[in-house]
């Protein structure tokens, strides 16, 4: 089974709290159950997408890292 992405965010070389802001935005865009994929390279944005997802109701669906990439998928709620 395949994961329709409805939106992916390069937040790439941005430091807190841009990836958490930038995402914030992009989610008023998106319709309730829809999937955005954020790649961020900030470190911290692994705990700031976890907290930032518990606070607003959004799940994080996946989480991963390759070659220094974050990479979150998150359902809007």
């Amino acid at each position: 089974m395949s994961v329709q992405i409805a939106r992916t965010l390069d937040l790439k070389g941005l430091q807190c709290p841009l990836p958490i802001v930038k995402t914030a935005q992009a989610m008023r865009e998106l319709g309730s159950g829809d999937l955005m994929e954020a790649l961020a390279t900030d470190p911290g944005s692994v705990a700031d997408f976890k907290a930032w997802c518990t606070a607003t109701g959004n799940e994080l669906v996946e989480q991963s890292e390759a070659d220094d990439v974050f990479r979150f998928v998150i359902r809007k709620k």
